[in-house]
């Protein structure tokens, strides 16, 4: 991820792949900030489920997706789209068809690594370290999990990266929502699925199962 998004980061041993990601986890993503007139690229951790600076209490709203419709103008994540953009590296996600005998995952995907919209938020916690969370924009589903789901990521093609994740306010909301919708339909024209394991239903397993890649190889 560091060599894809021409990113710094930390130790690239310590990151362990999960294909059974929940949320409230823990995952990658890349997110780019200003200081004194340098622009810093960085593969960073963040909470799936974003908690915003203001919120406060023992019960803070934490969405895990923000919707492309709404996004710019919604309280909970205007602030977010307008300065704390990032992009959340994936293989892959799922959806669940119901079946007779269950639910059966399927897992959706690119031909290599997508890159889908979101948004982060920085707390600074009572120890003076500082935390991530984020969520990730969704819309209307124009790719193979319209089947299966009316939702999907938004994803972004590789040349509107730097536009996504440039630090500062935006000056016309409105373009970039329309790149993001631009972008997404194309990235979805070459997305497929099939079904794999239930055993991604449940995610109180051990890490070591979740970090198998069985997990996201078709079914038989």
């Amino acid at each position: 991820m560091i060599q894809e998004f021409v990113a710094t980061g930390g130790d690239f041993r310590d990151w362990r792949p999960s294909y059974n990601i929940a949320p409230t986890d823990r995952v990658p993503v890349v997110r780019e900030w200003e200081h004194d007139g340098t622009i810093t690229r960085e593969v960073d951790a963040a909470t799936w489920g974003l908690t915003p600076a203001w919120s406060t209490g023992g019960k803070r709203p934490a969405p895990i997706n923000a919707r492309l419709e709404t996004v710019a103008t919604n309280g909970m994540f205007r602030t977010a789209f307008d300065s704390r953009r990032c992009i959340v590296p994936m293989t892959g996600y799922y959806e669940w068809e119901d079946l007779p005998d269950g639910k059966q995952p399927h897992f959706i995907h690119g031909d290599g690594l997508l890159a889908a919209a979101g948004l982060y938020a920085a707390r600074k916690e009572s120890d003076d370290s500082w935390s991530h969370s984020m969520t990730i924009i969704t819309r209307e589903a124009r790719d193979a999990s319209g089947e299966i789901h009316d939702r999907m990521p938004a994803f972004l093609e590789r040349n509107v990266w730097d536009e996504w994740l440039r630090p500062g306010k935006l000056t016309d909301p409105n373009h970039l929502l329309d790149l993001l919708d631009r972008t997404s339909i194309a990235v979805a024209a070459h997305i497929e699925s099939y079904p794999v394991s239930r055993r991604v239903n449940s995610v109180r397993v051990p890490d070591a199962e979740r970090q198998d890649p069985a997990l996201i190889r078709p079914l038989s």
